[in-house]
């Protein structure tokens, strides 16, 4: 099913970490993209701007096949 605007969602690591964007960066990511959930603010072609809220963080541009259902 795919993502879209307001759900709730968390990032997969391995397709994150496995990643064009995880190679072009600091690899280092927090753990709250993996075990917080984040909400689908915005969607942009492949790219959805996630707001995690329970944490004081920036809102992160991901691309939408790194997202998956928080549970």
């Amino acid at each position: 099913m795919p993502v879209k605007k307001g759900d709730m969602v968390r990032v997969n690591r391995q397709k994150l970490e496995n990643s064009l964007e995880a190679k072009a960066s600091d690899s280092r990511f927090p753990s709250y993209l993996f075990d917080s959930p984040g909400e689908v603010v915005d969607i942009k072609g492949d790219y959805a701007f996630v707001k995690f809220g329970l944490v004081p963080t920036p809102n992160i541009w991901l691309r939408l096949d790194q997202l998956e259902e928080f549970k």
